[in-house]
């Protein structure tokens, strides 16, 4: 449901002006039942100066009258006919000044773990230009050596559902292009939550790197079994072979 302009103010008028309930009031303003109360205590909004709802086209005085003896009856906004079929601004995403100086750090977060995003989608998530979303991704960028890459969902900057729609999008442009793609690649193409649940693959030691296909062959074997001599107690099995008793009682007779 639409709520109106200035809806604190709204809300002032439509207290010192009508006998509409409280409950009639927050649901049409979105406010809470109790702020509509400390409004007509004078706790809330004190102060602040009632904007007329009927001068600004915003109610009907019959919506009014209907709300005021019906205390079930929503009030409703004024159907303006100029703002039907109005679109969505479409556009880079405005960023608080307070969070300006940190979409650097972000740019650089994205272009380093989610390289397949392109500098739109990039320019969407975080609300900068592609200018300068190039002059990162060349290292040309005037701070380049003081930026650090931060995570934009922990900045404040986007949504983690937002970073993941990205990046869900990127993967199936990936695949329609039937590139091949490895599985550091793979863990970057899918959500934060998907990636951690993914398997690490074992990776063999980087000191015994090239021996993982080392083996003896069987040649080499029968060869260590011919150089053995009867004599040789080298191995444990051949030191404690013993003579059989049967043997030693023949001997004393």
């Amino acid at each position: 449901m639409a709520k109106p302009i200035m809806a604190k103010a709204t809300a002032v008028w439509l207290v010192d002006n009508t006998t509409i309930g409280f409950k009639q009031i927050a649901d049409f303003v979105g406010m809470h039942e109790l702020e509509i109360q400390g409004i007509a205590d004078g706790d809330v909004a004190a102060g602040v100066k009632g904007f007329d709802p009927i001068a600004n086209n915003q109610l009907t005085e019959e919506e009014i009258n209907k709300a005021q003896e019906n205390p079930l009856h929503k009030l409703a906004l004024k159907f303006n006919a100029a703002a039907a079929g109005e679109e969505k601004r479409r556009g880079p995403r405005y960023t608080p000044l307070s969070k300006r100086q940190d979409r650097p750090a972000s740019i650089l977060w994205l272009v380093k773990f989610h390289p397949e995003l392109s500098d739109a989608q990039v320019s969407k998530l975080v609300g900068t230009t592609k200018p300068t979303i190039q002059a990162i991704r060349e290292r040309t960028h005037w701070n380049i050596s003081n930026i650090q890459p931060i995570d934009p969902v922990a900045l404040g900057l986007c949504k983690q559902s937002e970073l993941d729609a990205m990046v869900q999008k990127a993967a199936a442009k990936k695949a329609a292009e039937g590139g091949v793609m490895s599985d550091d690649e793979r863990r970057k193409l899918v959500s934060t939550e998907q990636s951690l649940g993914m398997d690490t693959e074992p990776r063999m030691p980087t000191a015994i790197e090239g021996l993982e296909t080392f083996t003896l062959s069987g040649e080499m074997a029968e060869d260590d079994e011919d150089d053995k001599k009867p004599g040789d107690f080298s191995d444990a099995d051949s030191f404690f072979n013993l003579p059989d008793d049967s043997d030693e009682g023949e001997d004393d007779k």
